[in-house]
């Protein structure tokens, strides 16, 4: 297998979403201290940012790409604490609130004049806490197939691969599963994901780059928190909120779109059809669409 090289699969993106090639986009990997560790972020353009994406757990910054490429727009994509090239934090303790804070450290570093934050999944919760808690710095907000109503039920799919095996034999070994886990996914699209998510050790075997010694996984087993107190937080946004669901996902149920719409009447709610819970991976090009526009009005 050829090196790895972060920046050289933006052109296997564009190809096969139906995107045009100008050539090489400008992005670069760029560090921010934070008082727990410090946050990696690809930074896209060179003009001020004017999109924040936020993956969900177990992912990583790259899950944005082929949107941004497609949105054409400078932007800054976030590993989150414990996740692609971010820190861990020495308690494994990946408390949504205290992330938002440390996201916010970066935001205001990198992307401070934003006008819309999109976040997805665990970066769902994350950007609506930093909504909550830092309002400067969200003018506009996405949630990508979250709410606080998430729980281990809805999310067992998902908890079902992130708690896999710890070690693979092979690339071919760990590629075979995440295939196995993601049907509504190209396989050379889940072949970029791994390599943007996984590393080889020096015994040949491959692990994943993010933390999986997260603390709530070892004190109560379920594999997910609560996140159910987190629609407090919902309580306190003040930007204009979209939540998009993936009509293929079970992670959010039409309860909770109920219960986001009564804290927050003016949310709205678009399902993108044919798209499991990582639209961005689904249907990359679709979600680009719905950003624009949303960022336009």
């Amino acid at each position: 297998m050829a090196a790895y090289d972060e920046m050289s699969l933006f052109q296997d993106n564009a190809t096969e979403a139906g995107l045009a090639w100008h050539g090489p986009p400008t992005v670069e990997r760029r560090s921010v201290s934070a008082p727990r560790g410090a946050l990696s972020a690809l930074v896209w353009g060179t003009s001020p940012a004017e999109l924040v994406f936020i993956h969900g757990g177990a992912q990583n910054a790259h899950t944005w790409d082929t949107v941004i490429l497609a949105m054409d727009r400078p932007a800054v994509a976030i590993d989150l604490p414990g996740h692609g090239h971010s820190d861990w934090w020495e308690d494994h303790s990946y408390d949504v609130p205290a992330m938002a804070d440390a996201v916010a450290v970066a935001i205001e570093a990198l992307a401070p004049s934003a006008g819309l934050v999109v976040g997805m999944s665990l970066g769902g919760l994350t950007s609506i806490c930093l909504a909550a808690a830092h309002p400067d710095l969200v003018r506009r907000l996405a949630v990508i197939d979250v709410t606080p109503g998430t729980d281990h039920a809805k999310a067992e799919p998902i908890i079902a691969f992130v708690n896999g095996p710890e070690t693979f034999a092979t690339f071919d070994e760990l590629l075979a599963r995440t295939i196995e886990f993601n049907p509504t996914r190209t396989e050379s699209s889940l072949r970029r994901g791994v390599l943007h998510n996984a590393h080889p050790q020096p015994d040949g075997t491959w692990v994943w780059n993010y933390d999986r010694t997260r603390s709530w996984r070892q004190a109560d087993g379920a594999g997910v928190p609560d996140f159910g107190d987190l629609w407090s937080a919902v309580d306190h946004v003040i930007a204009p909120m979209m939540l998009v669901r993936g009509a293929l996902s079970g992670v959010v149920g039409d309860e909770d779109v109920v219960e986001l719409q009564r804290r927050q009447p003016a949310c709205e709610v678009v399902v993108v059809d044919g798209a499991g819970h990582s639209i961005q991976g689904d249907r990359p090009v679709e979600l680009a669409r719905i950003l624009d526009d949303f960022l336009r009005r």
